[in-house]
């Protein structure tokens, strides 16, 4: 076991978690997030709450972060320049040809992060097979330099086409641009991503030039700052992907990070499921300004492997979370034709809700709730004491405009976001031909607990998990996310047993490349490999994992193509006659972190004199005395209506609900029939 510090930074607050391995114990602590300054905020949380000696004494910093993708979002980043072979100067425009809302006639598709005149093309031709066509022309490198110093550009991204087959153009080019006398950032394409499909390899490429110096400047200044406290361990970021890296390598490969703050609770997620023996299991991760959600099966978190953001596709492992913006800080307006909308605006950490009493004066989704008294008393972390009266007077407006009450203005405010959360949940679950009313619901975050029965109900979902430090979960799946480290290389042939001595040839080189980015790590490392296969003349592919016999696979052709079949049918119901082939080979070293335990405070018993609040119940539509009961004290089933409450997050347990603490900690919702 090893002591570490996991810190999430979320749109409101800065989640921490800590593991004393010495004393066994777990401790969790919110802060207020500081969006000018991120690292404050984590610098904040880890002073408040984690004693210097565990500071010292800690081996690992765990962190998640929107950092990477804000500046993709809010278009703050590095001005880039683009240099591709004569021809491809603008397929960051050209894109795929198609329209992201078909039916919107209004749609315009996102500007690249490029402009046009910052787009540069240089002399050459490489085949897709690695053969040069074309020699590379130095004295078009240098024309281009020059341009691109003119402009000072801060860094310079290199996309020539079928470069991943090989590389060498690229890598002269970078020797011409250094010695020509360009001292920034270059991020070259066969290093970014192995892949074909030139628009997505080149979007990558860009996206890594574009964040590389803001997630550079932010990581650097956040361990500079852990140093100061007395930090002494290693220093790692979650990857889009599940697992971590190290400071150091997502500095190099900063295009791995930009979904590294909603991943920690998918992986936490998959702890949990496998922890618990859940099959099908599906998360609500409710956040102060996004709800974020994911699917996980058997123990595992889905991942893709190419991203979309604002849409610009990233090829890279990537976790499958769908989010959208609503969260506890999601203010309530009235749109154009005069109906009431939850979200994505956010009143975000400052000012935020009015409720807060920190200057916010719009309705959020957490003043609705606040009225309708699903909050309790109102005592939340980082010492915030709700504000009820201007919690009202924020509602009054919205329900003016709609000529309702306040409190049928409330009740709408919830079961709108709600609504909007249960789409996105069905994204993730209906939409891949499952069923969730035969899942669990596993709901987290500061807001999580607070929608969680609602949540059910509108997916008719009658299990819900709540897990221990809910409202910090994100940040305790810090706490497990191993060391990863993944490469791939595309190689079109046929799935037989005669190819696939190339394709253990290209894992081979894999391997060794991967190694060399995770020689550092000094620890026990798992290896695994994948297979991209497709029926021949199909456009996309399954991603199929295959046994191992050291660096090479381990398995036969045929055996291989049934996988593939099996998890074909299971995709789209049916086979087809076609040859199978092999699109691009994936290998991943994994180093384990040291398993943790975890240490919960003892419960007591609920005693006959406890507190009450009157509360609105959704399941009887009615106002009525609810129980406020200490998380810690549910030694006995606990029927609803109930406000659990524990130091990050608030439970609003429903009448016709029933929760009990299971073996780990957490807590087991049924619903029971009305009759």
């Amino acid at each position: 076991m090893a002591t570490r510090i996991g810190v999430d930074i979320g749109g409101t607050f800065t989640d921490l978690v800590y593991y004393d391995d010495e004393t066994g114990e777990t401790v969790e602590g919110k802060v207020p997030t500081v969006p000018h300054a991120p690292e404050e905020g984590v610098v904040a949380a880890v002073r408040g709450h984690v004693p210097p000696a565990v500071i010292e004494k800690a081996e690992f910093f765990l962190h998640g972060t929107t950092v990477g993708l804000n500046a993709l979002l809010e278009r703050r980043g590095a001005k880039v320049g683009l240099i591709t072979t004569d021809g491809f100067r603008d397929v960051l425009e050209i894109r795929r040809g198609d329209r992201a809302e078909m039916y919107n006639l209004f749609w315009r598709q996102p500007e690249p992060l490029v402009p046009r005149h910052l787009r540069l093309e240089v002399g050459e031709r490489i085949r897709f097979d690695g053969e040069v066509v074309r020699p590379l022309d130095p004295a078009s490198v240098k024309t281009a330099l020059a341009r691109l110093l003119e402009e000072e550009v801060d860094t310079i991204a290199v996309c020539l086409i079928n470069a991943y087959a090989n590389p060498a153009h690229e890598i002269t080019i970078e020797t011409l641009l250094r010695d020509g006398g360009f001292e920034g950032g270059i991020s070259l394409s066969h290093r970014i991503s192995g892949e074909y499909r030139e628009y997505e390899r080149t979007s990558t490429t860009v996206i890594d030039a574009f964040v590389r110096g803001r997630m550079s400047s932010y990581l650097k200044r956040l361990d500079g700052r852990l140093r100061e406290l007395g930090f002494k361990g290693t220093s790692l970021i979650t990857r889009s992907g599940s697992g971590s890296m190290t400071f150091a390598e997502a500095e190099d490969r900063p295009f791995e990070t930009i979904m590294s703050g909603p991943v920690a609770g998918a992986q936490g997620a998959s702890e949990i499921a496998e922890q618990l023996g859940i099959e099908a299991l599906v998360t609500a991760d409710v956040g102060g300004t996004s709800f974020d959600t994911a699917l996980i099966l058997g123990g595992r978190p889905q991942v893709l492997y190419e991203g979309v953001i604002d849409n610009m596709p990233i090829q890279t492992p990537w976790v499958d979370v769908r989010s959208i913006g609503a969260g506890g800080g999601s203010i309530a307006h009235i749109d154009i034709g005069g109906l009431m909308r939850v979200g994505p605006r956010s009143a975000g950490a400052a000012p935020g809700p009015a409720c807060y009493g920190k200057g916010g004066t719009e309705p959020a989704l957490t003043d609705a709730a606040a009225y309708l008294g699903m909050l309790g008393p109102g005592r939340l972390a980082s010492g915030i004491n709700l504000d009820f009266a201007k919690a009202e007077k924020a509602l009054e407006p919205v329900g003016a405009a709609i000529g309702q009450s306040v409190e049928a203005t409330a009740i709408g405010v919830l079961r709108i976001a709600a609504s909007s959360m249960a789409n996105a949940m069905r994204e993730v679950s209906v939409e891949q031909g499952l069923d969730p009313r035969g899942m669990v619901l596993l709901p987290f975050g500061g807001a999580g607990p607070l929608m969680a029965t609602l949540l059910a109900d509108e997916l008719q979902m009658k299990r819900i998990v709540v897990p221990p430090l809910a409202g910090n979960f994100s940040a305790w799946g810090l706490l497990g996310a191993d060391m990863v480290q993944s490469s791939a290389r595309t190689r079109i042939m046929d799935l037989t047993d005669d190819n696939l001595p190339v394709a253990n040839a290209v894992l081979a080189e894999l391997f060794a490349d991967v190694g060399a980015r995770s020689a550092h790590l000094a620890r026990t490392t798992e290896r695994s490999a994948r297979l991209d296969l497709r029926y021949k003349g199909q456009e996309h592919w399954l991603s199929i994992e295959v046994p191992l016999a050291g660096d090479a696979v381990g398995s036969t052709a045929d055996a291989i193509r049934t996988a593939f079949e099996a998890e074909y049918r299971r995709s789209f119901g049916g086979l087809m006659s076609e040859a199978v082939e092999i699109v691009s080979i994936r290998a991943t070293v994994r180093a384990p972190l040291p398993r943790r335990g975890q240490h919960l405070a003892a419960g007591g018993a609920v005693e006959a004199g406890e507190e009450t609040f009157s509360a609105w119940s959704f399941e009887l539509g009615q106002r009525m005395p609810f129980r406020v009961v200490p998380r810690a004290a549910i030694t006995e089933p606990l029927h609803g209506p109930a406000i659990v409450t524990e130091s990050t997050t608030t439970l609003y347990l429903d009448a016709l609900w029933t929760a009990t603490t299971g073996d780990h900690g957490e807590l087991l919702l049924t619903r029971e029939e009305m009759h």
